[in-house]
Parts: C-alpha cells; sequence; structure tokens
C-alpha cells in the first residue's frame, strides 16, 4: 500500500509532471494507493470534481481510523507545534493516518517533511 495526498493526486489528474507524479501513475496502476480520510474529504470537497474523477477517487481504498487516533493525532500536531513548526489539522490526520498504517505517503505538499523528520513519517 501507498498512500496518496491531495497535492499530488491532483497534479497527476491535471497531467503535471514529476516524481510525485510518477509515483502515483505506479500505484494506481498497481492497485497499491490508498488514501487517508482526510484526502478523501479534500478532494471530494471540489463543488466543480467531474463525475469520472470522482468515481475513480471513491473506488480507491481508504486507510480506516484505529482506536486512539484522534489522540495520537493531537499529540503528533502538539509535537510539532512545540517545536514552532507547521502543523495544519488536515497534514497531521493524514500523516497520522500514514503512520497508523505504517504506509508510505507519495506528496507534493513540503509541509509533510517535518512529520518525516519527528514523527517517523515515511515519504515518496
Amino acid at each position: 500500500m501507498i498512500a496518496v495526498d491531495t497535492s499530488s493526486l491532483i497534479a497527476f489528474l491535471r497531467g503535471e509532471t514529476g516524481r510525485d507524479v510518477d509515483a502515483v501513475d505506479q500505484a494506481l496502476e498497481f492497485h497499491q494507493a490508498v488514501l487517508p480520510p482526510a484526502v478523501l474529504t479534500e478532494l471530494l470537497s471540489d463543488p466543480h470534481l467531474d463525475r469520472t474523477v470522482s468515481r475513480l477517487i471513491r473506488a480507491l481504498p481508504v486507510l480506516e481510523s484505529d482506536a486512539g487516533f484522534w489522540e495520537r493525532t493531537g499529540r503528533l500536531r502538539a509535537k510539532l507545534i512545540a517545536k514552532r513548526l507547521r502543523a495544519r489539522i488536515a497534514d497531521s490526520l493524514i500523516a497520522q493516518s500514514c503512520i497508523d498504517h505504517r504506509v508510505p505517503l507519495i506528496a507534493r505538499d513540503g509541509d509533510f517533511r517535518h512529520f518525516a523528520r519527528y514523527a517517523g513519517l515515511a515519504l515518496l
């Protein structure tokens, strides 16, 4: 399994290029792509989302939250904030989902580097 962040999946869908887009393409091709729940929410929040794209997104497996998820996410976010690092709520939710499931994340968004450095998030 390989988790895909919103930024990389949108870049892929727009036909952009980059290492992350190539990784998304491979993860989809080999049926390894999964979505953290917050990514699914972000993607489906687009009021202009194409129906075909919506079906593709909803067909992908979603990482389920385990007991204690919300508390772990709060502690993770507090840890980064204490270091004066950016830790948006959505990014914290995405990172914790991946950490809990020991799944690497494909992300174009550079804010995830803090989660990798201080919390063990594996980034591709």
